[in-house]
């Protein structure tokens, strides 16, 4: 893997995902078990900004993804809701893509998802950037999950290799039942 900083000073990590076999490139910073939850603003449904730090005292499970109006985002996020009703109102789960908010609105309502809050990061891109995972070719989120514990401390970070694929949903959830 190749790690080298652009003109607008960001890590360029090369090898880590693939779409399709072909190598992509990631915008930002490489994020370890144990750092800080990067906090940014994101879009709620109603185009309101919600700080990711505004859900600090519960567990989060975050789940990046492409698009939710692709095969395997649509099949992960549906996965997320039901998983969701099990965990309890102490975890928050929360998919972030690049849709527009009324995109991931009219997504929800057609799916039947209640329980996952999309957030979205099309304005300035800043989850992409902060949490390493925005695909440069695309810019679009790389498949990726991030559950961070209740002081906002990232405990479980899962980064798909393969666009295409489905994350580890029982390791995440492993990952989840420790914090709580």
């Amino acid at each position: 893997m190749a790690v080298q900083t652009n003109e607008k000073g960001l890590e360029e990590r090369t090898g880590k995902i693939t779409m399709k076999g072909n190598p992509l490139t990631l915008l930002g910073p490489e994020l370890k078990i144990g750092d800080v939850a990067p906090d940014v603003s994101l879009a709620n449904n109603d185009l309101a900004p919600v700080q990711l730090s505004s859900y600090k005292g519960k567990v989060c499970i975050i789940s990046a993804v492409p698009s939710l109006d692709t095969p395997v985002c649509d099949m992960e996020t549906r996965r997320f809701n039901e998983e969701a009703g099990a965990l309890g109102d102490d975890v928050a789960v929360i998919t972030v893509s690049m849709d527009l908010p009324f995109a991931q609105k009219r997504w929800c309502g057609a799916a039947g998802v209640d329980k996952v809050i999309t957030l979205s990061d099309y304005g300035d891109m800043a989850f992409g950037r902060a949490y390493g995972v925005l695909i440069k070719e695309l810019k679009l989120l790389a498949r990726s999950i991030f559950v961070i514990d209740r002081q906002g401390i990232i405990q479980y970070i899962q980064l798909v290799k393969e666009v295409a694929d489905e994350p580890d949903y029982q390791k995440i959830l492993d990952a989840v039942g420790q914090l709580t």
